[in-house]
C-alpha cells in the first residue's frame, strides 16, 4: 500500500523556515504543522517568533496557540497532537508540512518513536529535582554523562526535564535512552517523506539571530513576559524555559540587568542554532537547502519542488 506523503521543513532558528513553509503549502496544497516547543502556547507570540495570521496568507496552521502557558508540553504530547493534526490534513485532501526547529519532535513523528516503555517513577524524579535545586543542573548533567555520554552531549544541562527523563530511563531499564532512540530511528517511517533542512553560512545565521532578538525587544518582549508572570506563570513551568523567556524573567526578578539578559539571549540562541545543525547532520535521508547556493526563497522553493518531482 502506498505510504502517505509528509514534507518536513526544518533547520536552525532564524534560517527563514516560516515564509518558505507558507510558499510551499500554497504551491502544493498543503497545511503546516508547527514542530516548535514554544509556539504551541497562547500569549507567547514575540519570544517564540510565532507566525502572524497575515503571514499565514490563508494557509492552515496546526499546533499554534492551543495550550495555556501553565500547561505541560513535551515530546510525547507533541507526537500525539501532531499525529492527530496530520490525520485531519490527510482527511481534508491536503499534504502535511511539518515545519519547525525541534529535531526530536520531528523525529518522534517521522519514525513513530515508541515512548510507552519509558519509566515513570515520581519518587525518583522528585529526588532528582531536589538535587538540581540544591546543587545545580550541572550535577544532574554530570550524572547523565557517567551513564550515557551520547545523551549528555545532545541534551543541554539547563534542560533539566530531559536530563531527568534520560536518568529515569537508564535507572529503570538498564538501557541508555540514546540507544533506545537510536533503535527507534532505525525503524522504517510510515510516511513517504521529504526531509528538507534549511541552512546558511554560519556568520549570516548569527547576524539574523542578533537582529531577531533586537526586533523582539522593540516589539515588546519584556512586556509579554511581564504579562505572563502576572497571569500566574512561574520559573519552573515548561513555557518559561524557552529562550528569551527565562532570561527576561531573570531581569524582571532583579537578578541581572536588561543588557545582560539580551546578551544571554543572543549568546544562547547562537549556541542553540549550532546544536540544531549538529542534530540535523546526524539524521538520515536529509536534503540540505543552503542559502549560499539558493539565494532567494523562490530559488529554494524551486529546488524543493524539483526534489519532490524527482522522487515520484
Amino acid at each position: 500500500m502506498k505510504k502517505p506523503r509528509l514534507i518536513i521543513l526544518t533547520g536552525p532558528t532564524s534560517a527563514g523556515k516560516t515564509n518558505l513553509s507558507v510558499m510551499l503549502a500554497k504551491e502544493i496544497g498543503g497545511a503546516v504543522v508547527s514542530a516548535d516547543s514554544m509556539q504551541v502556547y497562547k500569549h507567547m507570540d514575540i519570544g517564540s517568533g510565532k507566525i502572524s495570521s497575515r503571514e499565514m496568507q490563508g494557509v492552515e496552521h496546526y499546533l499554534l496557540d492551543v495550550l495555556e502557558p501553565t500547561e505541560e508540553f513535551n515530546v510525547v504530547r507533541f507526537q500525539q497532537m501532531a499525529q492527530e493534526a496530520i490525520t485531519k490534513i490527510f482527511q481534508d485532501g491536503k499534504i502535511p508540512i511539518l515545519a519547525g526547529g525541534t529535531g526530536f519532535y520531528i523525529q518522534s513523528v517521522l519514525y513513530g518513536i515508541d515512548f510507552t516503555s519509558q519509566a515513570d517513577d515520581m519518587e525518583y524524579r522528585r529526588q532528582l529535582e531536589e538535587l538540581a535545586k540544591k546543587e545545580g543542573s550541572h550535577v544532574l548533567h554530570e550524572m547523565l554523562r557517567q551513564v550515557d555520554e551520547v545523551s549528555a552531549g545532545m541534551i543541554h544541562e539547563n534542560n533539566i526535564k530531559r536530563v531527568i527523563r534520560a536518568l529515569e530511563y537508564y535507572r529503570f531499564t538498564g538501557e541508555k535512552i540514546s540507544e533506545h532512540n537510536r533503535k527507534e530511528r532505525q525503524k522504517a517511517s510510515p510516511y513517504d517523506f521529504y526531509y528538507f533542512v534549511l541552512t546558511d553560512e554560519r556568520q549570516k545565521l548569527y547576524e539574523r539571530i542578533e537582529k531577531r532578538v533586537d526586533d523582539m525587544l522593540e516589539q515588546g518582549l519584556v512586556e509579554e513576559v511581564k504579562q505572563l508572570v502576572e497571569s500566574g506563570c512561574i520559573r519552573g513551568m515548561t513555557s518559561m524555559q524557552g529562550l528569551g523567556y527565562k532570561e527576561i524573567l531573570d531581569y524582571l526578578e532583579g537578578n541581572i540587568s536588561l543588557e545582560e539578559a539580551v546578551y544571554r539571549i543572543k549568546r544562547d540562541t547562537r549556541h542553540f542554532a549550532k546544536r540544531q545543525l549538529t542534530w540535523f547532520k546526524r539524521e538520515r535521508d536529509v536534503i540540505w537547502l543552503d542559502r549560499q547556493i539558493y539565494k532567494s526563497d523562490e530559488m529554494l522553493l524551486k529546488k524543493m519542488l524539483a526534489e519532490m518531482d524527482n522522487k515520484k
